[in-house]
């Protein structure tokens, strides 16, 4: 799900009022932060590597297929185009059901493997899942054995691992449940 650039915008004054709170909360409450680039941990981790490798590949091969599917489509446009004149009514007819049909393939091939919920986003959430785990995992370990309460991602600007007593999710979300319930007028 994309945000609307507004909103994307809301959250990122948001985010980036919260870190200021947090660097504030840091100086004052001895808060030890630390943080990891993942777009280099992706670049140099051998399983991170390999598995990018292996999705390539799955790519490279629905790519062709792609193409094939797309050649042949091509080839009956081009058919229809220049025959049309001269076929029948109804040769002209079975052609373009042709055409029709291998244009239906092709695009429910690229639906079915580049859709939102297609293939190629399956394989790769399935990929990166593993590598994910895997790095969410050493983080955790070595924040804890630094005692950092707090490790951000330079990359993306997420939060890999907090002190879960630094969530303050349950208090906003009570705040704006508060905020929200109607107003009763005595």
């Amino acid at each position: 799900m994309r945000l609307r650039p507004a909103l994307r915008a809301s959250l990122s004054w948001i985010a980036a009022g919260s870190l200021m709170l947090a660097a504030g909360a840091a100086r004052s409450a001895d808060l030890r932060i630390g943080y990891i680039d993942s777009a280099r941990i992706f670049q140099e981790y051998s399983d991170a590597k390999e598995a990018q490798s292996r999705f390539d590949r799955l790519v490279e091969g629905w790519r062709d297929e792609a193409a094939e599917k797309q050649k042949a489509v091509e080839q009956l446009r081009a058919e229809v185009r220049d025959q049309s004149p001269i076929l029948s009514t109804l040769k002209r007819q079975e052609k373009e059901e042709a055409l029709q049909r291998a244009l239906g393939e092709y695009e429910r091939f690229i639906q079915e493997i580049w859709g939102p919920q297609g293939k190629a986003a399956q394989e790769n959430e399935r990929a990166t899942g593993e590598v994910v785990t895997q790095i969410r995992s050493v983080v955790e370990k070595l924040a804890s054995e630094k005692g950092l309460d707090l490790v951000l991602d330079s990359a993306s600007g997420y939060i890999i691992y907090a002190n879960r007593s630094l969530d303050l999710t349950s208090q906003v979300i009570q705040e704006l449940n508060n905020r929200s319930q109607p107003k009763t007028s005595n």
